[in-house]
């Protein structure tokens, strides 16, 4: 069972920025795929950005050019560089780690708040 702790979320003003970080308890973090999702209140949770372990990105076309996913395997973590927020950003934004159907992780959630 992996654990992912995530942190970062908060309060922001429209063109701000926030980071967001998620940790995993593994010592095998590097095989993981990992992604970042978010839901809206009343909507379905979406894919906002995610990464493979070799590195190779895919984003939302509602965040490309504004987000940016990183990942550091040496500190089991990944990043959600998150610049020129909008209000519709506002949601709760999950971690994820997925190797195969059988391994597939969930963090808690981190609230991110984009309000004048």
């Amino acid at each position: 069972q992996v654990q992912l702790v995530e942190s970062g979320g908060g309060l922001v003003q429209p063109g701000g920025s926030l980071r967001l970080s998620c940790t995993a308890s593994t010592s095998i973090f590097s095989i993981y795929a990992m992604a970042w999702y978010r839901q809206a209140p009343g909507k379905e949770r979406e894919l906002v950005a995610s990464i493979t372990s070799g590195g190779s990105t895919n984003y939302a076309d509602s965040v490309k050019g504004r987000f940016t996913i990183s990942r550091d395997n040496a500190k089991n973590t990944v990043y959600l560089q998150m610049n020129s927020l909008k209000p519709e950003d506002t949601a709760v934004y999950y971690c994820n780690a997925w190797y195969s159907v059988k391994y597939d992780y969930w963090g808690q959630g981190t609230q991110v708040t984009v309000s004048s």
